[in-house]
Parts: structure tokens; C-alpha cells; sequence
């Protein structure tokens, strides 16, 4: 069976600091989903954005 999806985009903003907890304030990742990255596969890919979503609402800034 032939699939045509897309590779998982990374979810940078080109907002690039780290708090605190070193999480990205941009696209909420850890130091280590950040450098670990290219090197992902796209289901590990997929849990990290999963995680990312979580992190925003847990800091209130998006709705969950």
C-alpha cells in the first residue's frame, strides 16, 4: 500500500528562547526534542507536536 503523506514540518516559529524549564517559548519543545529533531522518525515526530499542544495549554496560551 502506497502512502503519499507529507514528512511531519517541524513546528518552529522562528521564536527561538528558552524559559525557564529550558522550553522553547516558541513552538514549546524541550533543549532535547529540539536537537533530536532530524533524527526522529515521523511518529515520534507526531507524540513531540502532541506534547508541544499539551505544554500550550497547560501555559494557557492556546485552548485545548
Amino acid at each position: 500500500m502506497k502512502t503519499d503523506l507529507q514528512p511531519v514540518a517541524s513546528p518552529c516559529v522562528n521564536i527561538c528562547a528558552l524559559d525557564e524549564q529550558d522550553i522553547c517559548t516558541g513552538c514549546q519543545r524541550t533543549v532535547q526534542e529540539i536537537t533530536q529533531w532530524t533524527r526522529m522518525d515521523d511518529d515520534q515526530r507526531r507524540a513531540v507536536i502532541q506534547r508541544c499542544h499539551e505544554r500550550a495549554v497547560a501555559a494557557g496560551l492556546v485552548l485545548g
